[in-house]
C-alpha cells in the first residue's frame, strides 16, 4: 500500500518560503493531501470549541457590551488567558521546533508592524463594539440561535471582500 502522505517540504522549499516577503497572509507550505472525509474532525472540534464558547459566555453580545463600558471584567480575562495561552504556546513550539503529527516542521514566520495595523485595529474594536461579536465566536453566535448576527455575518464577508479588493492600493 503506498504511503498517503508525502514527506515535509525539503530544505530549498523551505528555505524559499523563509526568504519571501512576509506580511498577513498565512502561508501553508504543507504538502499533504488528506482524503476528504479528514475534514470531520474539524467539524467536530469546531462544534465542541461552538459549545465551549457558548457555555462560558464568549458569545454573549451583553458580556462583550459589559466590557465596552468598563463594568465587567468577566470577557476581559478570558481575552487574557487566550493571550497568555497563545504566547506560551508560540513560545513552545519556537523554542522545541515542535513539528506536526505528520512530522512537518512548523515555521511561525515573524511579521513587520505598519501602521495599517492600528487602523485595522481601531476598526475592528468599532465594529466589535457595535455589534457584540467577533470572527471568533460569530459562528458560535449564529449557531446558539442569535438569527441577527447573519447581518453581522454578511458583514463580515462583505469586509473581507472589500478589503481583498483593495488590498494592493492601501498604505503599508
Amino acid at each position: 500500500m503506498q504511503n498517503e502522505f508525502p514527506k515535509a517540504p525539503s530544505a530549498e522549499a523551505l528555505a524559499d518560503l523563509q526568504t519571501r516577503e512576509q506580511d498577513a497572509i498565512c502561508v501553508n507550505e504543507s504538502t499533504l493531501n488528506h482524503p476528504w472525509w479528514y475534514n470531520f474532525k474539524y467539524a467536530a472540534w469546531g462544534i465542541l470549541f461552538g459549545i465551549v464558547f457558548v457555555k462560558a459566555e464568549i458569545v454573549s453580545w451583553f458580556r462583550i457590551q459589559e466590557m465596552f463600558r468598563f463594568e465587567s471584567f468577566h470577557y476581559v480575562w478570558r481575552i487574557g488567558t487566550a493571550v497568555m495561552v497563545g504566547l506560551i504556546s508560540v513560545l513552545i513550539i519556537r523554542r522545541t521546533k515542535a513539528r506536526t503529527i505528520y512530522g512537518e516542521e512548523i515555521h511561525i514566520p515573524a511579521k513587520t508592524f505598519n501602521k495599517g495595523q492600528i487602523y485595522g485595529a481601531l476598526i475592528f474594536g468599532l465594529g466589535w463594539a457595535i455589534t457584540g461579536a467577533c470572527p471568533g465566536p460569530l459562528f458560535a453566535q449564529i449557531g446558539a440561535g442569535y438569527s441577527v448576527i447573519i447581518v453581522t455575518f454578511i458583514s463580515a464577508v462583505a469586509g473581507t471582500w472589500v478589503y481583498g479588493y483593495f488590498r494592493e492600493k492601501l498604505p503599508h
